[in-house]
């Protein structure tokens, strides 16, 4: 039997930013993000569908188009392939990335 591991475990660093693997299947990846208060995830695209959700804290997710919205816990945003976005975080956060 599998121990139970919290979020917070596997971000050991102060950093305004930390990205791990949660979980790796056969068709897709979780990862674990950490940012921290006025900490950014920069800009970048995926080339398939992803879907980020909320799980502590706030941030701001912004996008090429001038989208712009703000994620509190249970809240999730859709990302579309090839488009430019980026994440702010607006207090320390911790969410979860699945494409």
């Amino acid at each position: 039997m599998t121990e139970i591991t919290h979020l917070n475990a596997l971000h050991k660093t102060d950093k305004p930013l930390s990205v791990k693997v949660l979980f790796k299947g056969e068709e897709g990846v979780t990862r674990s993000l950490l940012i921290k208060k006025d900490g950014l995830l920069p800009e970048h695209t995926t080339s398939i569908p992803a879907i980020l959700v909320c799980v502590t804290g706030k941030v701001t997710y912004e996008d090429e188009s001038g989208y712009q919205t703000v994620l509190e816990p249970g809240n999730f945003q859709t990302i579309e392939p090839n488009i430019k976005h980026w994440v702010k975080g607006l207090d320390d956060s911790q969410l979860l990335l699945m494409k």
